[in-house]
């Protein structure tokens, strides 16, 4: 493990707020070592660092009523979704109360007619667009994992839709939340635009819940396309893939999907997913619009491929068959354990200019084989964004440090590159050193910021900036 610094702890004060909060919530406070534990670290190669207590909350009210507490004895709150974070954005460097919010799993409301949605923070993308199927509208927000809602914003979350749907930032109207002293707000109306006052919604959207708890999100839908097609197009190097990938946006094509996996990545899959996939450099993509507009879009693709040496392209408007190859690449992180059985995948992701991606992606996979590192690559290349997964023994010390190195290097490339350290994943714990390389002063504006809304730095301690 990445060892994770510790922050000092307020005994005193943590000991009088589990008193107060557990006679308020009873049995909904929790302080057993296990639930502490699982609340503490996720899948993150940083050290666990766990809370004192766990309290699930019912209603914006309640989480009130737990930040009221904490703020009056000075103690973290770390607020806690579905754990499906990876940068060890839910530890506890400083302990305190972990505010589990999967009880506030509620769809409050749909205005199919306004294509919009209100939701409690523990609802997750599947359950809402189970909810929203038969209304024939969706969310189209898709990280891979099964996150909650209310994680996904508070880490400004993206995914494989991202290159036509935009990221959560783009795809939240406005919301509630409940800030350090307690107070609750509410960021905006269910309007489309607004010029009225500060954007406090987006403020709060990527924040890691550092300046606040997110309680409500009143969310944009879109309608379920009338087609949807998916293509896949092996390529001779990872270079012609991304040379591909450039050319198909330059050109207009509104896909909607457009991952990459490397060989590695592609053999990983074809043993786990038991597919029979060319193992070379493979796109997935993914097309939505009228039938004829869909096949055209994969038509139009398919000849681009082929000027970069694409070949065994294919195409499919079978749900079954969409499903089996998006749920492969879904399935990545596991399929790539199985390339060194008993390693731990470390995942780490930028994001850089499109017309850079062939040159980073390239840099990355000589890097990990100068170091000796397995670190298959796959990417929501259509916006420039990959993740590479180093499979590392964890208790091999030289192992650890290559891989330590490899992550530093890849966050310092990317921002050479005039990309981000992230694209996806938040700053969190472990990031924190590359975002002063990234943006220099202005990290000394989002410090006021929150010494102006959290004075006593209860909400989340420890994350993105340093303390």
């Amino acid at each position: 493990m990445v060892q994770a610094t510790a922050l000092p702890r307020n005994e005193a004060g943590i000991e009088t707020a589990i008193g107060v909060l557990k006679q308020r919530f009873g049995d909904r406070l929790q302080t057993g070592a296990a639930i502490r534990e699982q609340h503490g670290h996720t899948t993150t190669w940083i050290e666990n660092q766990s809370p004192d207590a766990v309290v699930f909350p019912h209603t914006t009210e309640e989480v009130s009523d737990i930040i009221k507490a904490c703020a009056a004895h000075k103690v973290p709150v770390i607020a806690f979704g579905t754990g499906t974070s990876l940068e060890g954005h839910v530890n506890a460097p400083a302990g305190g109360i972990s505010v589990d919010l999967t009880e506030m799993n509620q769809v409050l409301a749909v205005h199919s007619e306004d294509l919009d949605c209100v939701v409690q923070p523990g609802v997750t993308r599947e359950d809402l667009n189970t909810h929203l199927r038969d209304q024939g509208l969706f969310f189209p927000i898709d990280p891979g994992a099964n996150a909650s809602l209310g994680g996904m914003a508070a880490t400004r979350a993206s995914g494989t839709n991202a290159v036509r749907y935009g990221t959560m930032k783009d795809n939240v109207l406005s919301l509630e939340a409940v800030m350090p002293d307690g107070q609750i707000i509410r960021t905006g109306r269910r309007a489309r635009k607004s010029s009225a006052g500060y954007d406090l919604a987006r403020l709060m959207i990527g924040a890691e819940g550092t300046l606040g708890i997110i309680t409500e999100l009143t969310l944009r839908l879109h309608g379920i396309p009338e087609a949807i097609s998916s293509a896949r197009c092996s390529f001779p190097t990872v270079d012609a893939a991304c040379q591909a990938v450039m050319m198909t946006i330059q050109y207009g094509i509104p896909v909607a999907r457009i991952e990459l996996l490397d060989e590695m990545s592609v053999k990983a899959a074809n043993a786990y997913s038991t597919l029979t996939l060319p193992e070379t450099p493979l796109l997935l993509l993914e097309f939505h619009g009228s039938e004829s507009g869909a096949v055209e879009q994969a038509e139009t693709f398919g000849q681009i491929a082929q000027e970069f040496g694409g070949s065994d392209f294919a195409t499919t408007s079978s749900t079954e068959e969409r499903n089996k190859l998006w749920q492969a690449r879904h399935d990545m992180y596991w399929a790539c354990l199985q390339l060194r059985p008993g390693a731990q995948g470390i995942s780490t992701d930028v994001c850089v200019p499109i017309s850079r991606l062939a040159e980073a992606v390239g840099a990355a996979q000589d890097k990990a084989a100068e170091l000796g590192l397995i670190a298959p690559i796959v990417g929501h290349v259509g916006d420039g964004n990959f993740h590479s997964l180093p499979l590392i023994d964890m208790g091999n010390a030289d192992e650890l440090a290559k891989a330590d190195e490899f992550v530093g290097w890849l966050n310092d490339l990317a921002i050479s590159m005039e990309g981000t350290c992230t694209g996806e994943h938040g700053i969190g714990q472990g990031k924190r050193p590359y975002l002063i390389k990234e943006l220099g002063a202005a990290t000394q504006y989002m410090a006021a910021i929150k010494a102006a809304l959290d004075p006593d730095n209860i909400m989340n301690p420890g994350k993105i900036l340093s303390d």
